[in-house]
């Protein structure tokens, strides 16, 4: 197969859609149709904000080890960066003790480089970042100004090869070409495939005589590559480790906070998993087509209902689906002892939930489990990996639903008018929102455990917490004005949304 120089954008290449509000039976009906029926189409007359692809690609690969991130563009779009620095640092250590922070560099373009390119600037960069950190790879993750200006950086790389010792990755990842952020997820990938996803030499030793080709091929055979994503926690991979271990599979973590050479040795391995739809199928449907590594997409293994249905899957892959039940039905068993002490808190509490489109219906499988209500959900956007997820969930047929890549305003409306008890929202768009005074917990934590069984436990606890303590929020309420002015308020949310929902 081909690897293009860039991924082309989610809104081609899934018909996805950004834009839409009305109930979830309107919302499956427009996705049953061809194409994704007018949510492909559907846009707003007024934009508020858009994530952009470029920072999310920067979130992704400033996390891998051992590699140099350089940000070919003006210095103002690496801000991300700076942000990451002590988060990440912490988390590589907590896959690798002796593992260092971010190194990331900017070519720093202005307005003399827009007229003259800013080629050379990039070469400096480059051999600046090789002889001085001596790294595996050295990522190029290009703005929207180079692209704009006709720097072609993936000819740029190729003819410095030969006087640098890393392997150098460019990522197009420009944030003009697409409204979804989502993009960058294909952007990383798109990189990862052109430079560092091939074979590697197995060592001699390993395949000196029959034996040991033999036990090569049986861990080969039992490996599994899980594709996490950066709203994963390592108590979230450890969750996940175990429960696989308990199928006797050993399990590999790709691609936040690997090196670049564990790209290489996750070719050796019988199946893929993905954790989130969302992320990984431009990448595991290319692994699958060149080198016929097996993979699975389907639900995240968050709450009871999404994580038996996930084990599940990967077990019939092995054959050790009654070994799976087994373990299910003991987890389960411990799991409601341990939930004993929340539900009667928990009971009949509504709440809105907002965030990535998988998380959350599989986080709202977890709310009603407990014995909440849903008020309302907002996902940033929807396309085919949202269908699994919501037909596990039923009863939400009337349930409200918001489409929206940012756009808060459109949120604080809703959940203005939906008066729910409390919000789980994705983390950093909480900050508005919470202004309404109501209990808020992050959709995630890079912190924190949501996944698996553990993660039901930790969400039940964490959720009666705030629900006992929010002070803080009802005090923003007020002693701060709302967000916005009344006149929005008394708009209906949906004003400055085109073609869909019958508009």
């Amino acid at each position: 197969m081909i690897i293009e120089n860039s991924a082309p954008a989610r809104e081609e290449r899934l018909k996805a859609g950004i834009a839409f509000c009305g109930t979830c039976a309107q919302l499956q009906s427009r996705l049953g149709q061809k194409d994704n029926g007018c949510l492909y189409a559907a846009n707003r007359s007024f934009s508020q904000a858009h994530g952009c692809q470029f920072t999310l690609s920067l979130g992704i690969l400033n996390s891998l080890r051992n590699a140099v991130v350089i940000m070919h563009g003006p210095v103002g779009c690496g801000f991300c960066s700076t942000a990451n620095i002590g988060t990440n640092k912490n988390f590589k250590k907590l896959r690798d003790p002796a593992a260092g922070g971010i190194v990331w560099l900017s070519t720093n373009l202005d307005e003399s480089d827009v007229i003259e390119g800013g080629e050379k600037k990039l070469r400096a960069a480059v051999l600046y970042a090789d002889r001085e950190f001596r790294p595996e790879a050295i990522i190029v993750a290009s703005s929207c100004v180079p692209a704009l200006i006709g720097d072609d950086v993936d000819s740029i790389l190729e003819n410095l090869e030969r006087e640098t010792a890393a392997e150098l990755v460019p990522v197009n990842c420009e944030g003009f070409k697409t409204k979804l952020m989502a993009t960058a997820y294909d952007a990383v990938y798109n990189g990862v495939l052109k430079k560092l996803t091939k074979y590697r030499e197995r060592d001699k030793y390993f395949t000196e005589n029959e034996l040991s080709d033999k036990l090569w091929e049986y861990e080969k055979g039992r490996t599994v590559n899980v594709f996490n994503v950066g709203s994963m926690s390592r108590a979230d991979e450890l969750e996940i480790k175990r429960l696989l271990s308990a199928l006797e599979l050993k399990v590999n973590f790709l691609p936040c906070f690997s090196r670049p050479d564990d790209f290489r040795a996750a070719l050796d391995a019988a199946l893929n998993i993905s954790v989130c739809g969302t992320h990984d199928d431009y990448y595991l449907k290319y692994i699958h087509k060149e080198f016929n590594i097996p993979y699975i997409i389907d639900t995240m293994p968050i709450g009871k209902k999404a994580t038996a249905r996930w084990l599940l899957k990967i077990a019939d892959h092995f054959g050790v689906a009654e070994r799976a039940r087994l373990l299910i039905q003991k987890e389960e068993e411990e799991l409601e002892r341990a939930l004993e002490g929340f539900r009667a808190v928990l009971k009949g509490k509504r709440a809105y939930v907002s965030g990535g489109e998988v998380r959350i219906f599989v986080t709202a499988e977890v709310l009603t489990d407990l014995g909440m209500e849903i008020a309302g959900f907002k996902g940033h956007h929807i396309d085919e990996f949202a269908w699994p997820v919501m037909e596990g969930l039923p009863g939400i047929e009337n349930i409200y639903i918001n489409i929206a890549s940012q756009h808060p305003f459109e949120q604080a409306n809703i959940v203005k008018r939906l008066k729910p008890d409390l919000l789980v929202i994705h983390t950093g768009s909480g900050n508005i929102t919470a202004k309404h005074g109501l209990p808020v917990l992050p959709l995630f934590g890079p912190g924190y455990n949501y996944i698996g069984y553990s993660g039901v436990f930790e969400i039940a606890r964490r959720l009666r917490r705030i629900i006992a303590n929010n002070q803080f929020n009802r005090n923003m309420q007020k002693y701060r004005p709302a967000p916005y002015r009344s006149e929005w308020y008394a708009k209906d949310p949906s004003a400055y949304i085109k073609d869909t929902a019958g508009k």
